[in-house]
């Protein structure tokens, strides 16, 4: 995990003012785990045994484990952007964002798995309650706002769920 995460908990980025833009709000909590259009996240990594998550299916070029934790990489890491005043971008790509292809352990899958999903709920602690989703993220530059920060962890997870689901399904693992 990069050095300082979480060292300003999400609660003291917040406010807690509801503003007259609360549907979207609503909509920004309910995009990062929704399942409307596609498969959500929670879906796609489901039920993927301890021998496939490291399994590369011919023509696709990460593993189950590899798009798992580059997600969760990426998400802690925007969301380690928003709230830490101290931020600083250390990670290298493309090296920091793509791990091993195979978990070291079957408590490594599970963990990452948890973590995710604790970042994705303080993503949506920050969706409903930061003061201004527009206002630049403090360690932003130009247009680097709580918003844009946002709508590009789902955007991101959306694109890499995708590739999930189809690696699944080339795997012969998809239910």
């Amino acid at each position: 995990m990069p050095k300082g995460l979480w060292s300003t908990p999400v609660s003291s980025v917040r406010h807690n003012r509801r503003m007259p833009h609360d549907a979207i709000r609503d909509h920004l909590v309910r995009v990062l785990d929704w399942e409307e259009a596609h498969v959500g996240f929670d879906k796609a990594i489901d039920g993927i045994h301890n021998d496939k998550r490291g399994a590369r299916a011919p023509g696709f070029e990460h593993s189950p484990w590899q798009l798992l934790e580059h997600m969760r990489l990426a998400q802690d890491d925007i969301l380690d952007f928003c709230v830490n005043p101290n931020y600083v971008h250390n990670l290298t790509w493309p090296d920091d964002y793509w791990p091993a292809p195979a978990p070291p352990n079957a408590e490594a899958w599970k963990d990452s798995i948890a973590s995710f999903t604790r970042s994705r709920d303080k993503l949506k602690t920050l969706a409903r309650d930061v003061d201004d989703l527009t206002a630049k993220v403090p360690t932003g530059k130009n247009n680097q706002t709580y918003l844009r920060a946002i709508l590009l962890v789902a955007d991101h997870t959306a694109y890499h769920v995708g590739q999930l689901v189809a690696l699944r399904r080339a795997l012969g693992i998809w239910k």
